[in-house]
């Protein structure tokens, strides 16, 4: 491996007695002892936090999306021995790490505080999830002073989902001026899927490794007719953080739906069985036929064992694809870059179904879509409260932060999102009640 991957932009680091980890188990150690780390056990996944603790948050499906990440890496070395022994580490603590911080910097209330928090940054760089997840390792998290985690810059790029600047993907087209927050469609303001130009140092220290012509491709954007355009490529150890995330998604999530009684079986005969009858995958096509019985029956066992065999055909089909071959006028010379874990056609398609059925009959349920609603004004006008005098009502080290940001002429609403997003589900609720509700007793410090 290239040694340049495995630098950080903070040199200087402390010296461990007899400390004999690689560069990745390290970072690994750093995502999990961090405080936004921690904060994912009170944010919601798919179902709501607090709901129930049978539910997924963001931690537990983190777990899980690193255990998957390292089922992949193990096939993937297994599938290409020779490959896979100059393209990763020793260790599964790469993608584990990668894995596990993947959604550190998603805000609380899921979509809901997401939506809220890119229109309430519209006129000042805009939010979205995966970039903040970027901010908070290499910037914000107080692990050192300055530069976040400061992880290797590998893990860095592993967690660049989305490698270009918020600006130049958004399009704008579709938002519509409201009178008052009550009335923000969510569907018109979802951010575009990118970073922010406010670390855009950050952004050029991670790729000055990248010769020009590799940097320029990674970073191309797909324009779209319809919402904000898309960028194009993501690295080798990003595709098995995607895929691991999906499948953690698309499966696991469902789990939760079935057992809570969310959804019917009626509707997963319709929408998923019916769907997955007309691929041509013999594996699918057998498991299919105990595949409903399995997932709604009363034993337990049987809905893990339906679980854990959908878990490992996904898993088992993930291929090593080199784009250089895959794509005309594609030419990575990095093989960071240049190589991808994939899915087969068929087999992403099954995930595809599982997806879309989680999506359309939890994710847009009625009252799954409320909750999102609730946060998303609570988030607003947190937001609004808060800008509206942050010396006095941010806590210090936030209120400190947004000073310098404004004497150095940066983006001193960027500090007033950072401290939003940090918040889990609970700690904004409190903090909203304590804001305007008169009777409200916070019963912790909110500071």
């Amino acid at each position: 491996m290239n040694e340049v991957w495995l630098e950080r932009r903070l040199k200087k680091v402390s010296k461990r007695q007899h400390d004999h980890r690689d560069p990745f188990q390290r970072d690994r150690a750093r995502i999990l002892h961090s405080a936004a780390f921690r904060r994912l056990q009170s944010k919601t996944q798919v179902m709501g936090s607090g709901q129930s603790d049978f539910y997924r948050t963001r931690l537990t499906h983190s777990l899980e999306a690193a255990q998957i990440g390292s089922g992949i890496t193990a096939q993937l070395r297994c599938k290409y021995p020779q490959l896979c022994q100059t393209l990763f580490p020793v260790t599964d603590s790469l993608v584990e790490a990668i894995c596990l911080a993947h959604d550190i910097g998603h805000p609380p209330f899921g979509h809901g505080g997401e939506v809220a928090l890119h229109y309430m940054m519209r006129d000042h760089g805009g939010f979205e999830g995966n970039g903040q997840t970027f901010r908070i390792v290499a910037r914000l998290e107080p692990f050192s002073e300055h530069h976040g985690m400061n992880l290797s810059r590998r893990t860095l790029l592993g967690l660049l989902k989305y490698p270009q600047t918020l600006e130049k993907l958004s399009n704008a087209s579709n938002h519509s001026v409201i009178d008052n927050f009550r009335q923000l469609k969510a569907g018109e303001w979802h951010p575009p899927k990118g970073l922010y130009y406010d670390d855009e140092e950050i952004i050029n220290w991670l790729l000055a490794p990248l010769s020009e012509t590799d940097r320029e491709l990674f970073q191309q954007i797909k324009i779209q007719q319809k919402g904000h355009n898309k960028t194009r490529f993501k690295s080798l150890d990003c595709s098995i953080m995607e895929l691991a995330d999906d499948i953690a998604y698309g499966i696991h999530d469902l789990e939760d739906a079935i057992v809570t009684g969310v959804v019917n079986q009626n509707d997963f005969d319709t929408h998923v069985i019916q769907k997955l009858l007309q691929l041509d995958d013999a594996w699918i096509l057998q498991y299919c036929q105990s595949l409903t019985s399995n997932l709604f029956s009363e034993q337990h066992y049987l809905q893990k064992d339906a679980i854990g065999g959908l878990v490992n055909y996904l898993i088992t089909a993930i291929e090593l694809t080199d784009l250089n071959e895959r794509y005309t006028n594609v030419n990575f010379k990095e093989p960071l870059l240049k190589y991808n874990a994939t899915l087969p056609k068929v087999t992403m398609q099954v995930l595809q179904i599982f997806k879309d059925f989680v999506y359309n009959f939890v994710i847009k349920q009625t009252s799954i879509q409320r909750l999102e609603y609730r946060g998303q004004q609570i988030v607003m006008e947190l937001f609004e409260a808060l800008s509206s005098d942050p010396l006095r009502l941010l806590p210090k080290n936030s209120a400190k932060r947004w000073q310098q940001a404004k004497d150095n002429g940066e983006n001193e609403y960027r500090v007033i999102a950072d401290y939003i997003a940090g918040m889990t589900d609970d700690y904004a609720t409190r903090l909203y009640q304590t804001l305007f509700f008169p009777n409200a007793n916070s019963g912790y410090n909110l500071s």
